[in-house]
């Protein structure tokens, strides 16, 4: 009896060596092309355009990242390091904006720095908000005068722009998003040029509606209808994304300013790839490349900045002048963090 299976695997080899065999028949090596290799390749000339040493400053945020477990400073400050190796997997270095320096010296290093983060968290009053809203308004008067500055708020960050620019700390709204991953869910007739999903691959845009591929982590966020019917969030922002909650209630989800470089996320694009405290943390490989999708998109907009600051001003300020301390072995949390207990700077 002639088994039909076997057939059809032979049948298979056959097609698959074929293909090998015409791919290795494309395959030219320089001597067979015509390349003698004496010839050194010619690179491409840098766009002058572009800054290709793009430094991203992050801003600190009140405590030790640990509910008090590293640190009993009260007056300490901390950077998760998983917003550092964002920042650098885009291909920028990272300086410290230690929010609660003197704020001369503060200022004096957001000129050192190509773009903004705003962290996630959970501070929104007193000291922490103003410093937000004075850095956010300079990021503005810089785009204003011709830099190009980008910004990304995520999750506490963007909530706080949302307050700022619409000037009601009442704006937001109770969710159920505290530790869960979900998908994105894009607008009716949304156009993603020049934006961070505009780089996405098809077949990847498709899955961020269908897969678990972000993380949530947070309380609050606003209703769609809710921000568009505030006149100053719906004329500053334009709505890209949207999510669910865990009790099917609908917020927005991702923004992009409709003149200015900035993004806001109420989700977490640097934990699937950085962080591994929670489970619900989706770390495949799709969620993997939406991490770096949107690092690289910020990084690539940071390139677009002109401001070339002192070189030895820069290297004085790195986050490299700083050591992480690893929190994850209480299997909660971040993974590393950086503490500043007595803020460093180098003018």
């Amino acid at each position: 009896m002639i088994d039909n299976n076997c057939l059809y695997k032979e049948e298979l080899n056959r097609n698959s060596y074929s293909g090998l065999a015409k791919a290795s028949e494309s395959i030219l090596f320089p001597s067979e092309s015509g390349f003698d290799g004496s010839r050194i390749p010619v690179c491409s000339s840098p766009d002058p355009n572009l800054n290709y040493r793009p430094v991203i400053g992050i801003l600190s945020h009140p405590g030790d990242g640990a509910s008090g477990r590293l640190t009993n400073d009260t007056s300490s400050t901390y950077i998760a390091a998983s917003y550092v190796k964002f920042a650098e997997a885009g291909g920028a270095r990272v300086i410290p904006l230690i929010y609660n320096e003197p704020e001369e010296v503060l200022f004096q290093k957001l000129e050192l720095v190509n773009g903004v983060i705003f962290t996630g968290g959970w501070a929104k009053k007193y000291d922490y908000f103003e410093i937000v809203k004075k850095i956010f308004y300079k990021a503005l008067e810089r785009n204003d005068a011709g830099e190009h500055f980008p910004v990304y708020g995520i999750c506490l960050g963007f909530e706080l722009m949302s307050i700022i620019i619409s000037q009601n700390r009442d704006i937001l709204e109770r969710f159920d998003a505290e530790d869960n991953a979900s998908s994105l869910q894009f607008v009716d007739n949304v156009n993603i040029d020049g934006t961070l999903f505009q780089r996405f691959p098809p077949e990847l845009l498709k899955k961020l509606s269908t897969d678990c591929l972000v993380m949530q982590k947070h309380k609050y966020g606003i209703t769609p209808a809710n921000f568009q019917a505030n006149p100053a969030l719906s004329s500053f922002f334009e709505i890209l994304t949207t999510c669910i909650d865990e009790n099917s209630k609908t917020y927005v989800s991702t923004v992009k300013a409709k003149r200015y470089p900035i993004t806001g996320f109420q989700w977490h694009p640097e934990k699937n790839a950085f962080e591994w405290g929670s489970s619900a943390i989706p770390h495949s490989e799709d969620a993997i490349q939406v991490t770096q999708h949107a690092a690289s998109y910020l990084v690539s907009e940071a390139r677009k900045s002109l401001n070339r600051p002192e070189s030895q001003k820069v290297l004085s300020n790195l986050i490299y002048n700083y050591k992480p301390t690893y929190c994850g072995y209480a299997g909660r949390g971040y993974d590393e963090v950086y503490i500043f207990t007595q803020p460093r700077s180098r003018f």
